[in-house]
């Protein structure tokens, strides 16, 4: 298979993924609310597929870059009483949040599907290397790492950070064996790095569990957690100016899952749970067409106590979108530069 079949066929699934669990989001709450639903439509553009079933149309169209529930009442007056305009804010609010908390949700699913077919590295130890300092601490197989030096230990890679970045540090490790605690001190010794730099080794292996729903659900849970905290962080320091901006758009992105994709199928999931939180975050901003907007126009309704003019809010999201879109030509021109595709 070609290398551009198969970064169409991963853009595709990716992309569509990603559209069809958003815009789920938005369609479930919003038929839940007994809001009126006219079209369900995964992609932009000129109409390739459709089907109508209720009083709502299914269709998919030309650009996969995107997709949309369009309400009844979302963005013009209506007097239908189940139309958007009608409900409640809580409503209202439910239905807008619901799309990109999905993208989570499915973020979630997907470092869990990983970690069910190709395991999770447990805070447990799995082995202990003859004559290494963890063993001649004390510590055993089996035992399972509650903190080292008070920090509270929950994730695998906590334990290869800390102690990664401690070599011939005296570490306090504290072990549950027996259902009892137990503490250890353990100077890490120092390994030389491929790239001439050096880390700090214990000499123990994680045990790694294997088809475990709960374990894998749990590890999804914690990982999804972490990167939204991190990418959140960047977020914050790129607008504090604290770092250099670093925006990659679709063209930039589809490129990186062609390049996943070539590794491998679970590599390609994790690069989609890692976007589907972006998508997810970058869509709760207050940018006008955004999510973040809408549920920012909601929220003064609120407090107000009556709607904002739809055809008024509809025209600041129809210039919001305009920018956006001149914003994407511009990201790509530079997603083309930086990875040479011109």
């Amino acid at each position: 298979m070609s290398d551009f079949i198969t970064t169409l066929i991963a853009s595709i699934f990716v992309f569509g993924l990603l559209i069809i669990f958003h815009e789920l989001g938005h369609f479930i709450i919003a038929k839940s609310v007994n809001i009126k639903v006219n079209e369900f439509s995964i992609g932009f553009g000129p109409i390739l597929l459709k089907k109508s079933r209720g009083e709502t149309l299914y269709s998919v169209r030309v650009l996969p870059l995107g997709g949309y529930v369009k309400m009844e009442g979302e963005d013009e007056a209506s007097e239908d009483e189940r139309s958007f305009s009608k409900k409640p804010p809580l409503h209202k609010m439910a239905v807008i949040a619901a799309g990109p908390i999905m993208n989570f949700v499915l973020a979630i699913l997907l470092i869990a599907l990983i970690g069910f077919f190709a395991g999770v590295a447990t805070t447990e130890i799995g082995a202990v290397v003859a004559g290494s300092p963890a063993e001649q601490s004390g510590i055993k197989p089996g035992d399972r790492i509650v903190s080292i030096n008070d920090i509270k230990i929950t994730q695998w890679e906590q334990v290869v950070n800390i102690i990664g970045s401690s070599p011939e540090k005296t570490l306090k490790i504290v072990v549950e064996r027996n259902e009892r605690l137990e503490t250890y001190n353990v100077r890490p010794i120092k390994k030389t790095m491929r790239n001439g730099g050096y880390r700090g080794i214990i000499g123990i292996e994680s045990r790694v569990k294997k088809y475990s729903i709960i374990v894998s659900l749990e590890n999804g849970i914690q990982r999804t957690y972490w990167m939204t905290k991190m990418i959140f962080l960047g977020l914050i320091n790129m607008i504090l100016g604290k770092v250099k901006p670093d925006v990659v758009g679709p063209v930039g992105i589809i490129h990186i899952v062609g390049e996943a994709a070539k590794i491998g199928f679970l590599n390609l999931i994790y690069l989609a749970g890692i976007i589907s939180i972006n998508l997810g975050l970058f869509n709760l901003l207050p940018i006008p067409a955004l999510d973040g907007s809408r549920l920012l126009f909601i929220l003064i309704e609120g407090l107000r106590g009556k709607p904002i003019d739809p055809e008024k809010e509809g025209l600041i999201h129809l210039i919001g979108f305009a920018i956006l879109m001149m914003l994407m030509v511009f990201i790509a021109y530079k997603d083309f530069i930086r990875f040479d595709l011109l």
